[in-house]
């Protein structure tokens, strides 16, 4: 079986920069039509150790910035203010796009809203705890208070 440099992930058979055995026709017929591999030989072989040496360093670099921008989160109370009724329910919501507009306007981190575990929009006045990842592996905890107008 011939060997093969992925160039990128593929499912099932394995990640970006791995080198693999496969079958001809796989290869030849679906890898690397699609550009996902290549074959292996020692100018690849040495180039693809190279890049990924060059990847994971930026991975690390990248988590480390990641875990910093978390212990600022982590020490982070965000208020909304929102127009309530008299019991404390909003008349709206406060969403993950607000929590996150919050977050970018009291910190100058962008996070992904989509990110955000809030499992449903919060529609009371009140205190709470809302997780959210910033990178791969890397959470905060971020305490939202939703006061009234």
């Amino acid at each position: 079986m011939p060997e093969a440099i992925l160039l990128k992930d593929v499912d099932g058979v394995g990640s970006r920069g791995a080198v693999v055995d496969v079958s001809k026709g796989y290869l030849r017929n679906f890898l690397i039509p699609r550009k996902l591999a290549a074959p292996a030989s020692k100018g690849l072989l040495r180039e693809a150790e190279r890049n990924q040496d060059a990847y994971n360093k930026a991975t690390a670099t990248r988590i480390a910035q990641a875990q910093e921008q978390a212990e600022q989160l982590n020490k982070t109370v965000l208020t909304i203010a929102q127009q309530a009724g008299e019991d404390g329910r909003l008349f709206g919501s406060v969403t993950n796009q607000d929590i996150a507009e919050a977050i970018k306007e009291a910190r100058g981190i962008e996070v992904d809203r989509r990110k955000i575990k809030l499992d449903e929009p919060i529609k009371n006045v009140g205190t709470y705890q809302v997780e959210l990842e910033i990178a791969e592996g890397v959470t905060a905890s971020v305490k939202v208070m939703v006061s009234e107008a």
